[in-house]
């Protein structure tokens, strides 16, 4: 068994556990990524068996760390088992892009409307693109028989995959944003219609109007302002 890589002396127990975690972001252990798992097992708000990819030697590493007795897998949050990848049947995909939404490391590619395939060597076999597809076109297909755990993955997988996760969230963020100044845009030119068209409008009617805009406007401020603030990750 290869331990993990010693972590930075100032490094928080989160982090420490995250540097233990296999990063696949399947979610099968009740958080959205593994970061927040991570952060729930050093806050003591889960315990440290929740991990399907990582196994029962991914258990052993983390009790190491909390000192928490070993404990087998809950079958609750899933089994280990072979690493799989994710294959599309490709002749009936419709184009739809709901896998590419929901690949945590953007290993689907395509477009709307055309065929979508998985780049298999970035995989982390999340399975999150399975109940995503409407027409139940992709299925997972095993890539290390008779082996699971961490003796299926490796630190270097879960660093790529890491790396690939923070900018999969980064592009997400960033895609919103756009969206939102692009909204704005469109609501300020709406406003200025809005005004240029009140001599002859009923005000009731301008006044709903603005009202519509207004809210909307609001709403991006709103997250604007959100997007703002600091980060507790950033800050720990």
């Amino acid at each position: 068994m290869t331990p993990p890589a010693l972590p930075p002396a100032h490094a928080s127990l989160a982090d420490v556990i995250d540097a233990a975690l296999p990063q696949t972001q399947c979610t099968r252990c009740g958080e959205p990524d593994c970061r927040r798992y991570a952060e729930a097992i050093a806050e003591g708000r889960a315990p440290i068996n929740r991990c399907p990819p990582g196994g029962a030697e991914g258990i052993v590493r983390l009790a190491a760390l909390t000192g928490q007795p070993v404990q087998p897998l809950d079958p609750a949050h899933g089994t280990e088992g072979p690493r799989g990848v994710a294959v599309i049947d490709e002749t009936w995909c419709i184009g739809c892009t709901l896998c590419i939404k929901a690949c945590p490391v953007d290993c689907i590619v395509g477009a709307p409307k055309r065929m979508h395939t998985v780049i298999e060597s970035l995989c982390t076999g999340c399975e999150l693109c399975v109940p995503a597809c409407p027409v139940d076109y992709i299925a997972m297909e095993p890539v290390t028989p008779g082996t699971g755990g961490w003796a299926a993955w490796s630190p270097a997988l879960a660093d790529e995959a890491r790396a690939r996760y923070g900018f999969h969230r980064w592009r997400v963020e960033r895609d919103r944003r756009d969206h939102d100044e692009r909204l704005a845009a469109k609501a300020a030119h709406k406003l200025a219609d809005i005004a240029a068209a009140s001599h002859h409008t009923d005000p009731a009617v301008l006044d709903a109007k603005r009202a519509i805009v207004a809210a909307a406007l609001a709403r991006v401020r709103a997250r604007q302002q959100a997007d703002a603030a600091p980060d507790p990750d950033d800050e720990a």
